[in-house]
């Protein structure tokens, strides 16, 4: 395996990985469509770059950077633009302790950073719809057991006149990607393929790749990014098991 960059090293160069890359690209794809009665066709993603060809769903937490909360502000938009210069297909805003106007704001700037980059990059906001349409995120990553439907979410967008929203949902079980495959999300994060750790001390055990593979089986033709535990070595491994591509925290942070 060649690692492209140091910041960001996941590449699967293989003609296979990359035959099956960009076919599931294309089921990445939809276009707007106002009638919910009936599975809509995909919107336009976001493509892989072409020195990376694994597709990457970064996720932000700046409570892991340094220094007061300034400082950690820039911080973030700084390792945004990194992001976005490399071609990062999908960034997740997950700052939780945020209030909706305050996580819109930031939003509002990571949006600014991502075009200052003339990127293809993606913004999406974890969990609040509020602050997704305030800032016109291209779109909302929903938690397993969230209230809304990927369906909620794209009215709500079709009501304000904005484009056709982007909607990851996470899933923790076989019985959960079912549940977002009848819900028609766009993209589907599967965690944790390799477990869950918190200051080096694992706190909730790997699903493991068969797991990863059933899933991915079950959610067809709704691609699967592998969250939880990913790192260089292992994300050849998951994209073997018919994930789409990677997703993760600190996996983009080193």
């Amino acid at each position: 395996m060649c690692f492209s960059a140091p910041e960001l090293p996941f590449a699967v160069h293989s003609l296979e990985h990359t035959r099956c890359l960009k076919t599931n690209t294309r089921l990445l794809h939809r276009v707007i469509d106002t009638d919910v009665r009936e599975r809509p066709p995909r919107i336009q993603m976001p493509p892989s770059t072409k020195l990376i060809d694994v597709l990457r769903y970064a996720i932000t937490d700046r409570t892991l950077f340094p220094g007061d909360e300034s400082q950690r502000h820039k911080a973030l938009l700084q390792r945004v633009a990194l992001w976005a210069r490399d071609g990062v297909d999908l960034v997740q805003l997950r700052e939780k302790d945020l209030e909706p106007l305050a996580l819109a704001s930031l939003a509002t700037e990571v949006l600014a950073t991502i075009s200052k980059e003339s990127s293809h990059t993606r913004l999406l906001i974890n969990g609040s719809l509020h602050a997704a349409l305030e800032s016109r995120a291209h779109g909302v990553h929903l938690p397993a057991h969230s209230p809304l439907l990927p369906d909620d979410v794209r009215r709500r967008y079709a009501s304000l006149g904005l484009p056709h929203p982007i909607v990851t949902v996470s899933c923790h079980s076989l019985a959960e990607v079912q549940i977002a495959h009848r819900n028609n999300a766009d993209a589907i994060l599967f965690a944790p393929v390799f477990g869950k750790s918190i200051a080096g001390k694992i706190v909730t055990a790997a699903a493991g790749l068969e797991a990863l593979h059933e899933v991915c089986l079950a959610a067809a033709p709704i691609p699967v990014y592998a969250l939880g535990g990913v790192t260089k070595q292992n994300a050849s491994q998951c994209i073997a098991a018919g994930a789409v591509g990677v997703a993760g925290i600190r996996l983009f942070l080193r």
